[in-house]
């Protein structure tokens, strides 16, 4: 629940920017001159590529949540079997082992989004976040029925 209303909480925030933004860019083009026209449509493009990125992780986000939402109704969630250091950060050994065997499992069955979700856990749990959404991406889009890469 913390972490959706983090989410919920930055997204405002962005979009009270881009809408900040935005109307300068407006202000910009209302000059008239060529230069504060040039710089008001640079400006506008900002918020609109910022937008754009807010609303796709939003999509991932949700799309992921519906996942494991599917996931824990059929008793299928990963178990946290990792060990923690005294400070409460994951063990980096334990947390290899635990991804060894869930990618053992997702070679076995690479057509199961279920397998590939719960490797994406394994690469958050491992630290690394760009093989994590890859893997999540790739659970969204089997479970999706999607084509997805080799």
């Amino acid at each position: 629940m913390r972490a959706k209303l983090s989410y919920a909480i930055t997204a405002a925030v962005l979009v009270f920017y881009f809408v900040l933004v935005g109307s300068r860019g407006v202000m910009l083009i209302q000059s008239g001159t060529l230069i504060t026209v040039t710089f008001g449509v640079a400006v506008l493009i900002l918020p609109v590529i910022g937008l754009w990125f807010l609303w796709k992780n939003t999509e991932f986000v949700r799309k992921a949540n519906r996942l494991a939402a599917e996931l824990e109704a059929e008793g299928g969630l990963p178990v946290d079997e990792l060990r923690r250091l005294p400070s409460g950060r994951i063990d980096r050994d334990s947390a290899d082992e635990v991804f060894a065997r869930r990618k053992a499992a997702t070679e076995d069955a690479p057509h199961d989004w279920r397998s590939w979700f719960r490797l994406a856990v394994a690469y958050h749990d491992a630290r690394d976040t760009p093989r994590a959404r890859k893997a999540m991406q790739r659970a969204i889009a089997l479970h999706d029925g999607k084509p997805v890469q080799a």
